[in-house]
């Protein structure tokens, strides 16, 4: 069957839907009731695995089309049938984007472009969400951080109590910095200069089921992996480096509402994360461990790694007043969730660094 037959609108188009916030999403969806069109290449290792367990969920209410953003007539068809469009599919890793630049650009900044064409040559213009990163931010030049316990804050008080505002100027760092910048970009100018219904995330550090972490991707997945596994773990610089996490079934909740309410935040960005009630550093997010999975982490330690935020915390103050939107999820109930289903799950693949 041609999964491409229809030209009329008919599904939710998730690119990178096998991924682990894509799947996340289209489970949600397809739950629902929704028509899922995923478009992914499935490059990334264990994906194949969250596709086969959407179909086996879902069954027809899940479409999928093995592909990349870089094939224009694909993204051409797929755009076709979307009924609204969340833009997940990305090269992910900063390692990936130093070893190879080029392609980096290729799939996040001209995937990009190629989907934003494919929207604007339609008539009936469906809604797009994109997810951009907190890496545009790049390591927040002009702030001073100091060392508190076993973390970074910033000097100025108000600052580390409520987080990085869309205010923050933008500041590219790492190849990967550059491509997810220019996309974030080009969407948000589509949005003011042709008019389409169209708002980024700025995402922190999102986790949760079906998310096969590696060291480049994905760190809190990781982590609990290879504590799980009784494997060390290595933190690249000291350990004090600040995120703010967030579990992924809140960030879905935050995708269907932007969808929903697109005209709140159309040609805007919103920051995204746990803020500072989800804030922890790498060390601190280690210590809950025993007394949740029963299990001590062994620690190493290596040299930082370009383009690493000493700290980062979102102000998701933007979103709470545009569409009603904040996180539910605390950390220690989100680390139990993803512990339980990696308990339950087969080992993940070993890593590629490419992604869906």
């Amino acid at each position: 069957m041609n999964i491409l037959r229809d030209p009329e609108p008919d599904a939710v188009l998730v690119t990178g839907g096998a991924g682990f916030i894509g799947c996340n999403l289209a489970h949600r969806l397809a739950a629902s009731g929704r028509r899922v069109l995923i478009l992914d290449n499935l490059s990334r290792a264990g994906v194949e695995r969250n596709l086969a367990w959407l179909q086996a969920t879902h069954g027809d209410r899940i479409d999928a089309v093995v592909a990349d953003l870089r094939d224009r007539a694909v993204v051409d068809a797929c755009v076709a049938r979307a009924q609204a469009i969340f833009h997940l599919a990305a090269q992910v890793a900063v390692t990936t984007s130093l070893d190879d630049p080029a392609a980096d650009f290729a799939v996040n900044a001209g995937g990009t472009l190629n989907l934003l064409e494919a929207i604007r040559a339609r008539g009936d213009r469906p809604p797009l969400v994109f997810t951009s990163t907190n890496k545009v931010y790049g390591k927040l030049p002009g702030i001073r951080f100091v060392t508190h316990g076993e973390r970074y804050v910033p000097h100025d008080a108000r600052l580390a109590a409520r987080g990085v505002t869309e205010a923050q100027p933008l500041n590219f760092v790492s190849p990967y910095g550059c491509s997810k910048g220019a996309a974030d970009q080009y969407v948000l100018d589509y949005a003011r200069t042709f008019g389409l219904p169209a708002t980024v995330f700025r995402m922190s550090c999102i986790y949760g089921p079906h998310q096969f972490g590696t060291e480049d991707q994905g760190w809190v997945a990781h982590f609990l992996k290879r504590v799980l596994a009784g494997d060390p773990i290595t933190l690249y610089g000291d350990g004090r480096q600040v995120r703010d996490v967030l579990y992924v079934d809140d960030l879905v909740d935050a995708l269907l509402l932007a969808a929903e309410r697109i005209t709140a935040l159309q040609g805007d960005a919103v920051n995204i994360g746990g803020g500072p009630e989800n804030a922890t550093s790498l060390h601190e997010l280690l210590d809950r461990l025993p007394r949740l999975i029963g299990r001590k982490p062994v620690v190493r330690y290596a040299e930082w790694r370009p383009g690493d935020q000493p700290w980062y915390v979102s102000d998701t103050g933007l979103c709470t007043t545009r569409i009603g939107w904040r996180p539910r999820v605390g950390i220690d109930e989100g680390l139990g969730r993803l512990a339980r289903w990696l308990g339950a799950t087969a080992p993940a693949p070993a890593a590629h660094r490419v992604a869906s």
